[in-house]
């Protein structure tokens, strides 16, 4: 299969590229740069660019990447009759749930990047002769990882001591592996077109698991000790670290006979190994 892969150089589109060519298929990069999406040639498109991470990005620059680009795309995928699968994100349905969030959650996004997914998926969906299929990921890591995950990690490597010991939270991830071998099994699946999916490495894990986890593939002590957790929730962004997230992927698994083929403990160490360098 002639898949076109944008934001093909990024940490998921590496990870997706590499796994398209080991699986046979050709993988055919493609820069969203100056000028407007071309997909001759396509067999299929998958969509990863865009702008992740919110930081000091002018909201309007977010609102173009994120979904004017997206719509395009749509609009060159259903052009040449090409399916889509577009990476959207859990946080469409907010930051955190009190029980574990299916597709048919409500739509509850709380900054302008889970807006902008959003608004991303309900233009798509309204082009008309697209063939769409949506995941939605959790937080996703491997080599490459930036942001909090890497955060963390860096952390327990240096042994700092950690107040998460009293955290009692369920936290979903997704390894880069997994997501890609995911999106292998959509452009596989017909039945996937207009199907939105979540996606995940399966149970839950809380702040503290993932810790000792870290610290156990770095070979370093786990440093954790305890804070009430409303103390916590004071610092910038504790939240993500103090509250539950947690996603029900069974639709991904009945439907389509989805597994995925790494473990947390796979993953985590190949994330370990990229992260020592050779």
């Amino acid at each position: 299969m002639r898949t076109f892969v944008t934001g093909a150089s990024g940490f998921i589109g590496t990870a997706l590229c590499a796994a398209l060519r080991a699986a046979g298929h050709e993988a055919v990069p493609v820069s969203l740069r100056g000028a407007a999406p071309r997909f001759e040639g396509a067999q299929a498109v998958v969509h990863l660019a865009g702008i992740a991470h919110r930081g000091r990005v002018d909201p309007r620059v977010l609102e173009r990447i994120n979904v004017s680009l997206a719509e395009e795309v749509g609009h060159a995928a259903a052009a040449v009759g090409a399916p889509l699968v577009f990476l959207s994100s859990v946080k469409v349905h907010g930051e955190e749930s009190a029980a574990p969030l299916d597709e048919r959650a409500a739509l509850a996004p709380r900054d302008i990047y889970a807006e902008t997914k959003a608004r991303a998926e309900e233009r798509l969906r309204a082009i008309a002769g697209l063939r769409l299929a949506v995941l939605r990921p959790p937080l996703v890591y491997g080599p490459g990882v930036k942001a909090n995950f890497l955060a963390l990690l860096r952390a327990v490597d240096r042994g700092l001591p950690l107040p998460f010991a009293a955290i009692a939270n369920r936290r979903s991830l997704l390894y880069v592996g997994n997501l890609a071998d995911a999106i292998l099994r959509l452009l596989a699946a017909p039945q996937a077109t207009g199907r939105t999916y979540l996606v995940s490495d399966g149970a839950p894990l809380s702040t503290p698991e993932i810790c000792r986890a870290m610290a156990l593939a770095l070979g370093r002590p786990a440093r954790l000790f305890a804070l009430p957790p409303a103390l916590l929730e004071f610092l910038p962004g504790a939240q993500r670290l103090t509250r539950s997230l947690e996603v029900d992927d069974g639709a991904l698994r009945r439907e389509l006979g989805w597994r995925p083929p790494y473990d947390f403990t796979q993953g985590l160490a190949a994330t370990v190994r990229w992260y020592r360098g050779p």
